[in-house]
C-alpha cells in the first residue's frame, strides 16, 4: 500500500487541499460569525467542528509561526482558517479567539481527510 506523502508546510497542505477541492477559507467577520469564502455561508461555533489542526513554526522569525484548522460543517462541507499565532495574530480583539474556543474538536487521521 503506498503512504501517503508527507506534508511539513502550510502551502503543502493548502495545495493538497485544492487539489480535493477542499480550498473553501473561513473567516471573521466584522458581525462576530464566520463566513466561508468559497462556500458563501455564515457559520455560529456550533455549526462547525475542528477536525485536525497543524500548526507550522519558522525557523528564525517568529512572525511566521502559524496554525491551520481544517473545519466540517453540518452538511460535510471541509473548509479551513489560517492564523498566525500568538501576538502575530492576524484577528483583532478577542471575538476571534472567543469563536474558535466555542467549536468543538473531533481529531480526524490525515488518510481519512486525503484519501
Amino acid at each position: 500500500m503506498e503512504q501517503p506523502a508527507e506534508m511539513n508546510t502550510l502551502s503543502q497542505i493548502l495545495e493538497k487541499l485544492r487539489q480535493k477541492g477542499l480550498d473553501n477559507e473561513i473567516k471573521m467577520t466584522d458581525h462576530g460569525k464566520m463566513q466561508g469564502v468559497g462556500l458563501h455561508k455564515i457559520y455560529n461555533p456550533e455549526d462547525l467542528t475542528i477536525i485536525k489542526t497543524y500548526r507550522f513554526e519558522g525557523d528564525s522569525d517568529p512572525g511566521d509561526n502559524s496554525v491551520l484548522y481544517l473545519l466540517e460543517d453540518k452538511e460535510g462541507q471541509i473548509g479551513y482558517i489560517i492564523d498566525a499565532y500568538g501576538m502575530y495574530s492576524s484577528q483583532e480583539g478577542t471575538g476571534f479567539d472567543d469563536f474558535l474556543k466555542k467549536i468543538p474538536t473531533a481529531d480526524r487521521d490525515l488518510q481519512e481527510l486525503f484519501k
